[in-house]
């Protein structure tokens, strides 16, 4: 119960983020989705150093699924930032989020052989129809939007592909025992620390209206203290008590909370399918509580 709540806590702050950018609009995808995952990863890795140290060996022992991990934390909020520029707040996230109980169930399904139960296929298939729903109301209220929308939903994919892939290696690093035990703190720290150390070139690079006026400043440093430092801290918390997938299912509740922050704050219209989709969303949750994301296999699956 602990795991999930974490998770669903680090899900309704990660919900804010495509609003709070929106105080922001000088500032480009590309800076906000470095400034906040930089520099939240950052802050991940310095409150880690104690146990950085003290799980060194481990850590190069599993550098392939640290690098892995640190890929999915560069590439993830440059294209779900972007996402959102293109396709507005609320599709954006929609399809980050919505898609990456998908990839992450592949994942484990592919490379750990897990069976997927019928839970999480249920659960993932509400989720993933709320998420369509929402995306055909934005695209409803405004057809002239189309192709903007198609390239916000490519990118809204690689966002939910390169976070399930971060998601999975960070849950898959804490607990390993090859050369000692790594931790939770050492797990996230060394996968978020590297990734975000990556994306400070593009911060530095695309950064300078961050610090134009206090505003801006203040929506930056919201962005990596709030949703990403102290919202992966939360996240990183549950994954050592639920599984990836599960815990990417969880997080459906993002983009239901940035609907209706869209829709309440920044003024993002909701048609009725759309607020359809939300409650196919809030179903996901209800099922995914109810039952495990993978089951044991049985005699006749390991024939």
């Amino acid at each position: 119960m602990l795991g999930t709540l974490s998770v669903l806590g680090a899900a309704a702050l990660w919900g804010t983020t495509g609003t709070a950018a929106t105080f922001a609009p000088e500032v480009g995808p590309l800076a906000m989705g470095a400034a906040a995952l930089g520099i939240g990863g950052l802050l991940q890795a310095l409150i880690a150093l104690p146990a950085l140290y003290r799980a060194r060996a481990a850590l190069r022992a599993n550098i392939g699924t640290i690098i892995t991990g640190a890929i999915g934390v560069f590439i993830y909020p440059l294209a779900f930032y972007s996402s959102m520029h293109l396709a507005g707040v609320a599709i954006g996230t929609v399809v980050s989020l919505g898609s990456a109980p998908i990839a992450s169930g592949l994942l484990e399904r592919i490379i750990e052989k897990q069976k997927l139960s019928r839970w999480w296929m249920l659960a993932a298939t509400l989720g993933i129809t709320g998420s369509t729903l929402l995306c055909l109301a934005k695209m409803h209220n405004a057809p002239s939007e189309t192709w903007p929308t198609i390239f916000g939903i490519g990118l809204g994919l690689i966002a939910g592909f390169t976070y399930a892939l971060y998601s999975f290696s960070a849950h898959n690093l804490i607990g390993r025992t090859d050369r000692g035990t790594i931790g939770r703190a050492a797990g996230m720290g060394a996968i978020f620390g590297l990734g975000g150390l990556a994306l400070m070139p593009v911060l530095l690079a695309t950064g300078a209206p961050l610090l134009t006026n206090s505003r801006t400043l203040t929506v930056g440093v919201y962005m990596a203290l709030v949703p990403m430092f102290i919202g992966y801290l939360l996240f990183g918390y549950g994954l050592t008590r639920v599984t990836a997938s599960a815990a990417t299912t969880l997080t459906l509740a993002e983009p239901a909370i940035a609907a209706i922050l869209a829709v309440l704050i920044v003024g993002e219209r909701l048609a009725p399918i759309g607020w359809i989709g939300m409650v196919a969303i809030g179903t996901a949750l209800l099922v995914l509580s109810l039952g495990p994301a993978t089951r044991r296999p049985t005699r006749r699956d390991k024939k």
